[in-house]
């Protein structure tokens, strides 16, 4: 099974397109990222279906 989403891709979780999240890994089938300009939050995990890249027209 190949990933869609590159380590380092831009992405959104669909409910929240406003928050860009930086694809850190992806393992056993779900996307582990990180919120982008934010260090400090906790990464945050997602299946591929739940993802999509981010548009900065979608903030």
């Amino acid at each position: 099974m190949s990933d869609l989403f590159q380590k380092g891709d831009v992405v959104c979780a669909k409910n929240n397109r406003s928050k860009p999240l930086a694809v850190r890994i992806f393992a056993r089938r779900v996307y582990y990222c990180d919120v982008v300009g934010h260090p400090e939050e906790k990464e945050e995990v997602y299946f591929e279906r739940e993802i999509e890249l981010f548009k900065a027209s979608s903030i």
